[in-house]
């Protein structure tokens, strides 16, 4: 009998085998790594450029656009982004599956977790689009990206802290209710963040005074931060589960 290079139990073993808890930490110091690189050398090297506003009044923080539109920041965060966003579908696909198994039954929590899918689906794609067009390349369509990827963020924020108010409820589970907790809080603190950042940039725009724009810089950093830990959540979501990579099982041939 003619056998292959590997035997059956070589062949059957997972390639790849990660605790989702490993996955999911990685997935979320990708951009953290890249965004904190980013602000820090913007500091460091182009503080000028960087934080220079049409008021030409004094501003200490580059705006996150102003941050990932230079080189080799632009790099960076271009690289920790693609880097990071196919295990950000992947968990979103995760998600899916995990509610559809939750709410098979339900429909009105069925058809929310479609549209949690679709939320996170464009939160992400929003974010590679913002990331890979600068805002010193194509102003409008690096706008447009932005705007799509606070507006899902937050109705994924939404939807999913309601999705996991009705799993806290029928199920007892104290990793699922910390859960919710830290999306309920993560979810409001990025809301006032996100008010707080919107005041402080309109102000900047209509009274052009000194220190406001770093202000808002500062929230918009805040903003960016809750949404990570928003998605570190996975982390008490899927404790238990790990990512494969196996090669299909073959058909026995007699």
């Amino acid at each position: 009998m003619l056998q292959g290079p590997y035997g059956s139990l070589d062949r059957d073993r997972p390639l790849i085998r990660v605790p989702f808890t490993s996955f999911a930490v990685g997935t979320v110091l990708l951009p953290l790594t890249g965004f904190i690189s980013c602000i820090f050398i913007s500091l460091l090297y182009h503080f000028e450029d960087s934080t220079y506003t049409h008021c030409q009044v004094s501003n200490y923080l580059p705006s996150i656009s102003a941050a990932i539109s230079r080189v080799p920041e632009r790099y960076i965060w271009r690289c920790c982004i693609g880097l990071h966003s196919a295990p950000r579908y992947l968990t979103t696909a995760a998600y899916f599956s995990f509610y559809y198994g939750r709410f098979a039954k339900r429909l009105p929590e069925l058809l929310l977790s479609g549209l949690a899918l679709l939320c996170s689906l464009a939160e992400n794609t929003g974010l590679l689009l913002l990331t890979y067009v600068a805002s010193t390349e194509t102003y409008n369509v690096h706008k447009n990206g932005f705007i799509v990827f606070i507006a899902s963020s937050l109705l994924h924020m939404l939807i999913t802290c309601r999705l996991w108010y009705v799993i806290r409820k029928h199920y007892v589970n104290p990793e699922e209710i910390t859960s919710y907790r830290w999306k309920v809080r993560l979810f409001v603190f990025n809301v006032g963040c996100c008010l707080a950042a919107a005041y402080f940039f309109r102000r900047h725009n209509k009274f052009c005074e000194a220190g406001i724009y770093t202000l808002f810089a500062f929230f918009e950093y805040l903003v960016v931060f809750s949404n990570m830990a928003f998605h570190m959540t996975v982390f008490w979501d899927f404790g238990s589960k790990e990512v494969i990579v196996a090669t299909p099982p073959e058909d026995k041939r007699y």
